[in-house]
């Protein structure tokens, strides 16, 4: 389990590297999105991967990997919307959204820490394809649950099936760099 900690620490690194850069960019623009809109952002890039896993001809030159980087990060946007709320102008500074990026991802990895010593690494036996689709069940279930106004009967909410996302596309990108 010590090699999945060190590999996902280095998926995160190049996340948070693209995301910092952005930030310096574009500034927080991201902060004006509300969760629906997020959450559609997320499914067009995890419908992008599975489209390039299923067609043999590309015409962006852009892999899987810069995909899964992107819902990566949207959804690391989404649950710091979740507490902060969404604002009519960009109010975060590259130093303070670093910081709060940081605070998801660290309870994001330790959620995968736990279920990871719980289930076995049963993900290292695990195709990036059915990681990809178990991202797009996640996703049509955000989609439900925004519909239902956020409320749900007996199921987790929004911010642990975001959480859920940011591992498995961290699992298929440890994959595809194997």
């Amino acid at each position: 389990m010590q090699d999945t900690s060190k590999q996902y620490d280095a998926i995160i690194s190049t996340c948070r590297s693209l995301f910092i850069n952005k930030m310096k960019d574009y500034g927080s623009a991201w902060r004006i999105l509300r969760l629906p809109s997020l959450t559609d952002q997320i499914f067009i890039k995890a419908q992008r991967i599975r489209s390039l896993q299923q067609n043999e001809i590309r015409k962006v030159n852009e892999g899987e990997e810069s995909e899964f980087i992107g819902i990566i990060n949207y959804c690391i946007m989404a649950l710091i919307q979740i507490d902060k709320g969404v604002v009519a102008q960009p109010d975060l500074e590259t130093d303070e959204a670093t910081k709060l990026y940081d605070e998801k991802v660290a309870l994001t990895k330790q959620l995968m820490l736990d279920k990871n010593h719980d289930y076995g690494e049963a993900w290292r036996e695990m195709r990036v394809a059915s990681l990809t689709d178990l991202i797009l069940q996640k996703l049509l279930r955000v989609k439900q649950i925004e519909d239902n106004s956020g409320k749900t009967i007996v199921s987790e909410g929004i911010d642990a099936n975001y959480q859920d996302m940011i591992n498995y596309a961290v699992f298929a990108m440890i994959h595809l760099k194997d």
